[in-house]
């Protein structure tokens, strides 16, 4: 049998194999390394040095920022992204970034009605959405890439000249009225609480502002107020055109037919009027909201207690951004049931430590989230932390492989700092981390004063003082509470 071992399965077992066309004819004896005769040499595309060139920018006259990254297809991703978000309300009322989310894309200059808009964008597959966070508006369409001009001239239109009429605005204003009572209402917490910790952490600034409009305020916002804000904070400098999957200079050309001369509808900018608000961190202020009476018919909410405690990191601009986000996925967490398919995050700390273990009484489970955060100043093992970058990094490819998270992640990094980090330099910054960035970004982080947000019955919530004093501990045990009568 040594002797076949060499042989191929035909030779050993004596089958005549004949490898021929279908004239008849013998295929040549010929290595598939070997180029055909007759055939010209192919040319492959090299990837060396071509993403350091992926995202390419220009700055119109008029300060707009155009950024482009191409992508094979037959469909584009163009937007544009404005700094401008709730945290920019301090001097107007809280609520004007909501109402402007609600009335994108209604009707223009141009366009009679939202109805047109969308009928014009189906005649090239598109669809279109704005959509708004605390220092961002965004405006974006995605479309087939041969009606790239008709989708600028509408965003543009959309943007710059929107008719605000006053039974849009009326519309809004129940659509907002309606968005109030489902948050309140809807059984999932987070939404709420995420409002909630903002407010807590960042008592009355920036960040800290409401993102959804006040129900005290819906009255007041009409379209004065709408184009008085509008005026300091929608001109060219401040927005971005973003695209992916189309030519940088079909995009650049576009941009400069349809918003590098165009006077929008409220009139000239004024960005003196802008605030220049610093973010400041407070701490210190607990949310609370009890929901133990709140009914949706028959069947009653659970009495659960819903908790957010917070301690101030950094601004995703700072270097320490990458360790941090690391430590996050370090820490881990998500829900007994994850639609992310098995062994999602299930050797994080919060999976092991503390999921489906304390669930029912509330002060414990406060103890168990304190004890956490004074466990993250350890010294983080060596598996543990490269599952974490391994898994961030993995986060991070995968998410980049869709058009519409391309195109919002070049548009957010030009808007915030006039150039896009690739992800092969996230990658490289991501490997780099070690734990002893790890342990000092969290030693740094348990020197702010924490932040809570709490939500539903809070009979047994601990009060701040204890919770602060648990994470100034070495343990981060709550001060214990000794009872005559239990």
């Amino acid at each position: 049998m040594s002797r076949l071992r060499g042989w191929s399965r035909a030779q050993r077992y004596g089958i005549a194999v004949c490898r021929q066309y279908s004239s008849g004819s013998a295929y040549p004896n010929v290595s598939l390394s070997t180029p055909l005769p007759g055939i010209p040499k192919p040319v492959f595309a090299s990837v060396d040095g071509h993403e350091k060139h992926e995202t390419k920018i220009t700055t119109l006259e008029n300060g707009l920022k155009v950024a482009s990254q191409n992508k094979f297809g037959q469909f584009c991703t163009v937007g544009i992204l404005v700094n401008s978000g709730s945290r920019h309300e301090a001097k107007y009322p809280s609520g004007i970034a909501h109402f402007l989310e609600k009335l994108s894309f209604s009707s223009t200059a141009q366009f009679g009605s939202k109805d047109e808009i969308l009928l014009t964008l189906e005649k090239h597959g598109g669809i279109c959405d704005c959509q708004t966070s605390r220092d961002t508006t965004m405006y974006a369409v995605s479309a087939e890439v041969k009606g790239l001009d008709t989708v600028v001239n509408l965003l543009s239109d959309a943007v710059l000249q929107p008719r605000l009429l006053d039974e849009e605005i009326e519309m809004t204003r129940m659509a907002v009225q309606f968005e109030l009572e489902d948050l309140k209402m809807r059984p999932d917490p987070e939404p709420l609480l995420t409002e909630m910790i903002h407010a807590a952490a960042y008592r009355g600034n920036t960040v800290g502002l409401p993102r959804f409009c006040p129900p005290q305020n819906v009255e007041k916002i009409d379209r004065k107020l709408l184009h008085k804000y509008l005026q300091s904070y929608y001109c060219p400098e401040r927005m971005v055109l973003a695209g992916v999957g189309i030519e940088h200079e079909q995009l650049v050309q576009c941009a400069r037919k349809y918003l590098l001369n165009v006077k929008p509808v409220w009139g000239a900018s004024t960005p003196a009027n802008i605030d220049q608000s610093v973010v400041q961190y407070t701490g210190g202020i607990k949310m609370e909201k009890d929901m133990s009476d709140v009914s949706l018919g028959p069947t009653p909410i659970p009495e659960l207690t819903h908790i957010m405690i917070g301690l101030e990191s950094c601004s995703f601009l700072e270097d320490d951004f990458i360790p941090f986000a690391v430590l996050n996925m370090m820490m881990g967490g998500g829900g007994s049931f994850s639609a992310g398919g098995p062994g999602k995050g299930m050797f994080t700390r919060l999976y092991l430590n503390v999921l489906n273990r304390y669930c029912s009484y509330v002060r414990e489970m406060v103890e168990i989230i304190t004890t956490e955060f004074i466990q993250m100043t350890g010294t983080a093992g060596e598996i543990e932390l490269e599952r974490a970058k391994t898994q961030l990094k993995s986060m991070l490819m995968m998410n980049l492989e869709s058009r519409p998270v391309i195109f919002e992640d070049v548009g957010r990094q030009v808007l915030a700092t006039g150039k896009r980090k690739l992800p092969h330099e996230l990658r490289e910054l991501i490997s780099n981390v070690t734990a002893s960035d790890i342990k000092r970004v969290t030693t740094k982080m348990l020197r702010s004063k924490p932040a809570v947000a709490a939500l539903g019955d809070l009979t047994e919530l601990p009060s701040y003082e204890d919770i602060q004093a648990a994470l100034s501990s070495k343990d981060g045990r709550l001060p214990r509470i000794y009872r005559l009568f239990q």
